[in-house]
């Protein structure tokens, strides 16, 4: 393992929602973390931050790979956060990313994306008991909290989205099957501005973004201390009170202790 001043970390379709919230409040937790930013040309950078010093490259990571390789040559963290439609044209793209850093790379720890849609089946659409009471906010109709849905769930997608993100979740496993680092981030509900959005539900999926950070930091000093479960994928949720996933694992084996409750919008 390599022991630097700096941590490099390649953050591949690192201009949008997640990458910028990455970029924001991953130095708050360690001032050595240094981003190459890797991105079409013409992405919107949605991060305020000013007077960066970050590398941008401008890069279709799925027309290039030889420089996609150079990009992330000699990361030590690399996540993996690009997407693109249709699922064919987003599967060759995650083919691509990991066939890259097995070759240039094997040493890193690889995060990459993967969604709580991952496992939609197991409580999508929210019309099946008890999730539909949920979903509603009664929870006063409710004789017992739920089992939260575990880390442990195998995927179960309701569609192409929780199908790519499947996909994702595979190469981990095979990334650990030959002792190279991967886990996959189920990712909450992530915004922008740390809202609460008009969707079903969102209360219990929200996730702020200094939370996403938190959870990767975590990760990252897990992997450093030789104690990362590579394969692994974690829900990355915010400590919401009404909850219905599993941050229980995350919290005893990476050490992740989320700040922020979704209720803090529905406080009078």
């Amino acid at each position: 393992m390599k022991s630097n001043s700096t941590i490099e970390v390649a953050l591949l379709g690192g201009k949008g929602t997640i990458g910028s919230g990455l970029r924001n409040f991953l130095p708050k937790f360690d001032s050595r973390y240094r981003f190459t930013i890797i991105d079409l040309e013409d992405s919107q950078v949605k991060s305020k931050i000013a007077d960066s010093t970050d590398t941008f490259v401008d890069l279709d990571i799925s027309k290039d790979q030889e420089k996609l390789k150079e990009a992330l040559y000699n990361k030590d963290l690399i996540i993996y956060l690009a997407r693109k439609d249709p699922l064919d044209k987003m599967n060759l793209m995650t083919d691509i990313v990991f066939n890259s850093i097995e070759e240039v790379s094997p040493e890193s720890l690889v995060i990459a994306s993967s969604s709580v849609h991952a496992t939609g089946g197991a409580y999508f659409p929210f019309d099946k008991q008890p999730y539909s009471t949920i979903a509603k906010r009664k929870f006063e109709n409710l004789k017992n909290w739920p089992k939260p849905l575990s880390n442990f769930l195998e995927p179960c997608p309701t569609g192409d989205y929780g199908l790519e993100k499947t996909y994702v979740e595979s190469w981990c496993q095979r990334f650990a099957a030959t002792n190279k680092f991967a886990i996959a981030a189920r990712w909450g509900g992530i915004n922008d501005n740390n809202e609460m959005i008009d969707e079903v539900a969102y209360f219990t999926v929200w996730c702020h973004q200094e939370d996403s950070a938190r959870f990767v930091d975590n990760c990252y000093k897990t992997f450093l201390d030789g104690n990362i479960r590579s394969g692994a994928h974690y829900y990355v949720i915010s400590n919401n009170t009404y909850n219905i996933f599993d941050i229980d694992t995350s919290k005893s084996e990476l050490g992740y202790e989320p700040k922020f409750d979704a209720e803090v919008f529905y406080k009078k």
